[in-house]
């Protein structure tokens, strides 16, 4: 995490999407498929779907507002992997903050056979092309609906979806938390996601992971931005 690492609640976000390529995979195209082809070693189950790719990232008036250009996801996961390239606004996206009735959250623990095997991140997802909307606008309200029933069975039904959004910015990574509230205890909240887990041909999520206090924050296994938030969340 950076020092410059920071918490910005929103009055609302902006996003569009630009057609035409990305420069940076077309100028760095073997070295993305070099490193793909390494990554498909460790995890055959990788698919080199397409993505956007955040190019533009800047606050207005308290608005965010960021411009996408689609690109594959080994280009997007050598990015990532390999640094973001200098001055990039590289990867923004969507999460859900699921919080149970009784205030704990809920994160997913990423199954072994994902690009991040082990991790726990609330659910989300990077943006794709199928979030443009005929507008040009992207969908990223839509994004969060869309991977919470993909990772967890969670419907509109079973949750209470905010209107707000808090960036936790990190150098070129831009986490947009979205608050979803279910109506369930945290213990049979995590009981009813395993159990829909565990009928799933290969899910995403190999179980679920409660925080309802700062020890419950694993430093190993949370990406930077997720323990910021939780911290934020939890003081006092």
């Amino acid at each position: 995490m950076s020092e410059e690492a920071a918490i910005l609640p929103l009055v609302g976000v902006e996003a569009w999407f630009d057609a035409g390529p990305w420069p940076w995979a077309e100028e760095h195209r073997a070295e993305i498929d070099a490193h793909w082809a390494r990554r498909k070693a460790e995890s055959p189950a990788l698919y080199n779907g397409r993505v956007l790719v955040c190019c533009e990232r800047r606050v207005e008036g308290g608005i965010l507002k960021v411009r996408y250009r689609e690109a594959d996801y080994a280009s997007f996961l050598a990015m990532r992997d390999l640094g973001f390239p200098p001055g990039s606004a590289g990867n923004c996206f969507a999460i859900a903050a699921l919080q149970a009735a009784d205030g704990a959250y809920l994160l997913g623990i990423m199954g072994g056979h994902t690009a991040n095997p082990g991790r726990i991140y609330f659910p989300a997802g990077t943006p794709d092309p199928g979030d443009v909307l005929p507008d040009g606008r992207v969908d990223l309200a839509g994004s969060v609906s869309r991977e919470l029933l993909e990772e967890t069975g969670l419907g509109a039904r079973d949750v209470t979806i905010e209107e707000t959004w808090t960036a936790v910015i990190d150098g070129a990574r831009t986490a947009l938390m979205r608050p979803v509230r279910s109506p369930l205890p945290a213990a049979v909240l995590k009981a009813r996601i395993e159990a829909w887990l565990a009928q799933q041909d290969q899910p995403e999520l190999s179980g679920m992971h409660i925080v309802r206090t700062p020890a419950d924050i694993d430093a190993e296994r949370m990406p930077c931005f997720t323990q910021l938030f939780l911290r934020h969340l939890l003081r006092g």
